[in-house]
């Protein structure tokens, strides 16, 4: 059965939602020097530009993808996408700090339109076309990263950080409207109460632990603040399991996780994520840091080679759909585990090159679609339509996560392990001294050799975990029980 025309057109609607989100993620990742000076900060106030979009993004996707159940999930996210827009308007015109920081909280809330778009997909399209649905809109994860990356750092080197922003308001305006014309609502909904204290101690538990994960490399992983939040963050989540047992309606049932191939799934996105974001916060830095520490390269040029992973990604999305169709997304999970571990493994022992760190790079662009179509494809599988929204919505949670360990421990390890560079010599005035040199400390090739044998090692528990998922494929699935 091929694609009806609104099927279509709401694929490509999702997938310009994942573009435009993943590039107003990324695009703030080249400009972050050239912030520092604009703000008048330093880079410990300035993490919380990446902190609080995770923060809020992770906390959207697991409230959104409930109420998409309960209230429609059109009306879900429209009203998401609304949101959206207005804070992508406003990015480009924040003079401080504190301005900039609150409309990046304001942007993360659109991250929960990832699970809308993938429960609206479950109902729009067609099981046997629903994997090479979910493959499209996966790859735009790297994709607009790697847009993000590129263009962003043009626009910011050319014309400013604030035209970054500038660009992505007609993308937003046009999602919004054409979402509001085009997409359907789903017949599928839910009426009952939402469990508001529920939602406030996951989210609490969840705020906790990413704020701990994230700030741990400036204030010390043994700092009282970081052993605190993480505290906090077991406290809430015992509080939050606690209620969910107890209540009639409960905003994410329990039993959902108990299922052994939701849980699996869900763990390997995280593991996933993380090996992508172990890649986009180490390879520019790699890339750009001054010759004998990286290879001095611009910022532009840094993005160019990154770039291949993201079309690798969506050249193979079609492929990791058909493998998904005929073989089930166990299959498609472990093939992309395993190209994604021998990636790692090629940056690890073959990054002498800008061209060896293109060519390891593109092989994770590759294993990332399959990963990320087969994840989503068995969370659907083993999920009752009902629950749909707030099973991808889960999914989300858990990859966010996965973002957040990665730039944590790698920011630990690019600041335990550095080496001296010599950027010139400053003209001393007083004393005969002509010249004397002027050093800077910047990551060794120790810190990126202990962060991807790091990766290393999340992606074989990966693979290990993947081996005990059930396979089943989508288009055989019978009733809504769990798989």
């Amino acid at each position: 059965m091929a694609f009806t025309r609104n099927a279509k057109l709401t694929i490509g609607i999702m997938a310009v939602m994942g573009i435009l989100i993943t590039y107003v993620e990324t695009m703030v990742t080249p400009a972050l020097p050239i912030l520092v000076k604009d703000f008048d900060t330093n880079y410990d106030s300035l993490s919380w530009v990446i902190t609080a979009y995770i923060l809020a993004g992770t906390v959207s996707a697991a409230i959104f993808g409930r109420l998409a159940d309960i209230y429609g999930k059109k009306r879900i996210f429209i009203i998401l996408a609304a949101v959206y827009t207005l804070a992508v308007a406003f990015g480009g015109f924040a003079t401080n700090l504190g301005q900039f920081i609150f409309v990046r909280t304001i942007q993360g809330l659109g991250m929960g339109m990832f699970p809308v778009a993938y429960a609206l997909l479950n109902d729009e399209v067609p099981k046997e076309k629903l994997a090479l649905a979910q493959g499209i809109i996966s790859s735009t994860f790297t994709g607009g990263a790697a847009i993000g990356l590129v263009a962003g750092a043009y626009i910011t080197q050319y014309y400013g950080w604030q035209w970054s922003y500038h660009s992505a308001i007609p993308v937003a305006i046009a999602l919004l409207i054409s979402s509001i014309i085009v997409v359907k609502e789903s017949p599928y909904k839910r009426k009952e109460t939402i469990d508001f204290a529920g939602i406030a101690t996951l989210s609490l538990s969840v705020i906790f632990l990413i704020l701990g994960l994230s700030e741990g490399q400036y204030w010390g992983w043994t700092s009282p603040a970081i052993l605190g939040s993480f505290l906090l963050s077991f406290i809430s989540l015992v509080a939050f399991i606690s209620i969910e047992r107890r209540v009639k309606m409960p905003f994410i049932s329990i039993e959902l996780l108990k299922v052994r191939n939701i849980f699996l799934a869900n763990v390997a996105g995280l593991f996933a994520m993380s090996g992508m974001f172990f890649l986009f916060y180490t390879v520019p830095v790699l890339l750009q840091d001054p010759i004998p520490a990286g290879f001095g390269m611009s910022i532009f040029n840094s993005g160019l080679v990154m770039l291949p992973a993201a079309i690798a990604s969506m050249i193979f999305a079609p492929l990791s759909a058909k493998v998904t169709n005929t073989r089930g997304p166990k299959v498609t999970i472990l093939i992309g585990g395993i190209v994604l571990f021998m990636s790692y493994i090629a940056l690890l022992f073959n990054r002498q090159t800008s061209i060896s760190i293109l060519e390891d790079t593109t092989l994770l662009g590759i294993s990332l679609s399959f990963v990320f179509v087969g994840v989503i494809n068995i969370l659907l599988v083993s999920t009752p339509q009902k629950d749909a929204g707030v099973s991808t919505g889960m999914n989300v949670v858990f990859r966010n996560i996965g973002s957040a360990i990665a730039p944590a421990i790698g920011g630990v390890l690019e600041t335990t392990y550095v080496m001296p560079v010599l950027l010139g010599t400053f003209n001393y005035p007083v004393g005969g001294l002509p010249y004397f040199p002027v050093f800077e400390t910047f990551p060794s090739s120790q810190a990126f050799d202990y962060i991807y044998i790091v990766g290393l090692c999340f992606l074989a528990v990966m693979v290990v975990l993947t081996l005990f998922m059930k396979n089943e494929i989508l288009g055989k699935k019978k009733g809504e029980k769990y798989a």
